[in-house]
């Protein structure tokens, strides 16, 4: 008696028709016969009872039935016990910083046994892989509503004014959004991350100025290299800046309110993925920052953004 036959036999038990269990198991109708007829030759015994307009279990196909299902049962517990514990697949981007080492040590602790498997790509495309079930969840900040993803908020994320080690506001604790003018100003494109360039270039205007564009935007190492060598100026999250290494370049805080834009959790609105919860839980334990970088899994990074 082989578990495929009491696939099988639950299956046309359950339709009552042999055509109908044969679509339900992706088969043709001829397997579907030959494997019933199987076993009930190795029973010794008629399960069903055939006839041109219906199909009716026996008796002992309907003793047969909870025995077979039970097997079935006890085989896929015993597949779920030796199958590797399921994992996340989280999109990212390298402004996470900090917060993606504390959030991934965070989880670790709380979900030992589930393997992580990290995305960086642009927020487009995570959101797009969460609503088509290719990422578990991704970080997003500040995004417009997309069909199929729910998001999660978590925390606000301050911003920092990038600028050189020599300028005179370098030095500073703290500056104003205006004393930036005339200064040009290095910033990604507006289709690239809108949420971001508007909040900057809205509070360059109501500080009353136009910022001077920079140099034609590149990635965040060519603009910060730029800004060592020239008077330029861009922002980065404070979260990022704190584990950026560039003696050239100086990370302001701007005064209060500042600006900052709020991370969330994009998941499936309609499919919550596994660990959702201890997912959110981790998101907001304020501890583990120091074991962050010992446990971060292994990134597959395929576009930084």
């Amino acid at each position: 008696m082989e578990l495929r036959q009491l696939t099988y036999f639950v299956a046309v038990a359950e339709e009552l028709h042999f055509g109908r269990a044969a679509d339900r198991l992706h088969i043709v109708q001829s397997a579907v016969s030959m494997q019933i007829q199987r076993l009930e030759r190795e029973l010794g015994a008629e399960l069903f009872d055939r006839s041109p307009r219906r199909v009716r279990l026996t008796g002992a196909g309907e003793r047969l039935l909870p025995e077979a299902r039970a097997v079935l049962a006890a085989a896929e517990r015993a597949r779920a016990a030796v199958a590797p514990p399921s994992g996340l697949r989280i999109g990212t981007s390298t402004g996470l910083g900090a917060h993606l080492d504390r959030v991934l040590a965070a989880f670790a602790r709380h979900a030992p046994d589930a393997p992580v498997e990290l995305y960086s790509l642009p927020v487009a495309e995570r959101l797009a892989r969460v609503a088509g079930g290719r990422l578990d969840a991704a970080f997003v900040r500040a995004v417009e509503p997309v069909p199929g993803v729910r998001v999660h908020p978590l925390w606000p994320d301050p911003l920092v004014a990038a600028l050189p080690a020599t300028h005179p506001l370098a030095g500073r604790a703290e500056i104003d959004v205006a004393e930036l003018a005339g200064l040009p100003l290095a910033l990604t494109e507006r289709r690239t991350n809108p949420a971001l360039v508007d909040l900057v270039v809205g509070a360059c205007r109501e500080a009353g100025f136009e910022p001077p564009p920079g140099p034609s935007p590149g990635s965040l190492q060519d603009t910060l290299a730029s800004i060592g060598t020239r008077p330029l100026w861009t922002v980065v999250y404070a979260s990022h800046a704190r584990v950026l290494h560039t003696p050239k370049v100086a990370f302001v805080p701007f005064r209060p309110p500042g600006l900052a834009l709020t991370t969330g959790l994009a998941v499936s609105a309609t499919t919550p993925p596994p660990h959702l919860d201890t997912l959110l839980l981790a998101c907001g334990d304020p501890e583990g920052h120091a074991e962050g970088r010992a446990r971060r899994p292994r990134t597959k990074a395929e576009h930084d953004n």
